[in-house]
């Protein structure tokens, strides 16, 4: 299990690869594998056969999980790329925060 500060509907930036600088909303996350999948990200085309009733397979466009490691997380207030951290809040709560605004998410 890879320790990830990545959330579902945290907006993030992709750090390398094919998709490099660009910026998507989190849908899911697998903490045991260390992948997640981003809106709009890492497309891949999937070939389905025909099914039952359907009069033709068709080719299907659609996300495949991405590392975690290749994606930082957007300050959610001002889109500035940050690493993420952890302290208490005012209620005395641990909360997630943005370290180079000190932004609480």
């Amino acid at each position: 299990m890879v320790k990830s500060f990545i959330k579902v509907g945290d907006t993030v930036e992709v750090l390398s690869g094919d998709d490099k600088k660009k910026q998507g909303l989190v849908l899911k996350v697998y903490p045991k594998t260390g992948r997640g999948i981003v809106q709009g990200i890492n497309i891949i085309t999937k070939h389905e056969k025909k099914k039952q009733g359907e009069e033709k397979g068709k080719i299907v466009k659609k996300e495949a999980p991405i590392r975690l490691c290749k994606l930082i997380v957007l300050d959610p207030t001002n889109k500035v790329i940050s690493r993420i951290g952890r302290r208490k809040n005012e209620k005395g709560k641990l909360q997630r925060y943005c370290i180079k605004t000190g932004n609480f998410i």
